[in-house]
């Protein structure tokens, strides 16, 4: 079954011989599944194996076994007969993946202002100033990288790994879901303010504020989400 014209196409980096095979094409089909518009069609996105193996300049084993885990990931399925897909979220786990996140991230918060250091707050701070200063135009999409990056710096100020972890699995779904919110131009015009209460909270070591607003500010995604019906149920 040849790829649709309209399918987005995944951008994948051939990969060298190492000691894993399926490690390599297996960090290398994520980054691409999780960086591309899964949400931009309607069609079902189907992945061929020889194509993925022309492009990864590998055998067909590894990347059976790259897609094992994927699939056991959450980000491919399998289906009889026909192949292999790549996993579109339903709104209701769409929700419940984000109220996890902002469950995990508020607390990361939380120890953030416990456990910071002076030097990772300036640091932080100045990552804010920069991203304060972006175009009204770049903060169109709330949800770029710079929002990804800013949450990672917060998570990563928390210093509970299995958080950091875990939050960053979520991510991984989340990012195609946040890609999609680029069109609709509510959320956009709070963030640089939320960001600096939240750089703030966290300065001021005020754990039970900086875990507040981390909280409200995720869940808020997941009440924009069902408010206006992005995707199906």
């Amino acid at each position: 079954m040849a790829p649709s014209a309209h399918q987005p196409e995944l951008k994948i980096v051939p990969i060298e011989a190492g000691t894993s095979l399926r490690t390599l094409a297996y960090d290398a089909l994520r980054l691409a599944i999780t960086q591309m518009d899964i949400y931009g069609q309607i069609e079902p996105i189907r992945l061929d194996e020889r194509q993925l193996s022309q492009k990864l300049g590998v055998s067909r084993t590894p990347i059976r076994e790259a897609l094992t885990l994927l699939e056991q990931e959450g980000f491919v399925r399998a289906v009889p007969r026909r192949g292999i897909y790549v996993v579109r979220k339903s709104r209701r786990e769409i929700c419940e993946m984000i109220v996890v996140a902002a469950a995990l991230e508020s607390l990361a918060a939380r120890l953030a202002a416990q456990k910071a250091t002076e030097d990772q707050l300036k640091k932080l701070s100045e990552r804010f100033e920069k991203f304060s200063n972006e175009t009204s135009s770049e903060l169109l999409n709330p949800f770029s990288q710079a929002n990804l990056d800013f949450h990672r710096k917060i998570l990563a100020l928390g210093g509970c790994e299995l958080i950091r972890k875990t939050t960053e699995n979520l991510f991984a779904h989340i990012r195609a879901i946040r890609t999609i919110c680029v069109t609709h131009e509510e959320r956009p015009g709070h963030v640089v303010a939320l960001y600096k209460d939240i750089v703030e909270a966290i300065s001021q070591r005020d754990g039970d504020k900086a875990e507040r607003l981390v909280r409200d500010y995720t869940l808020d995604l997941a009440a924009y989400v069902e408010k206006h019906g992005l995707f199906a149920e």
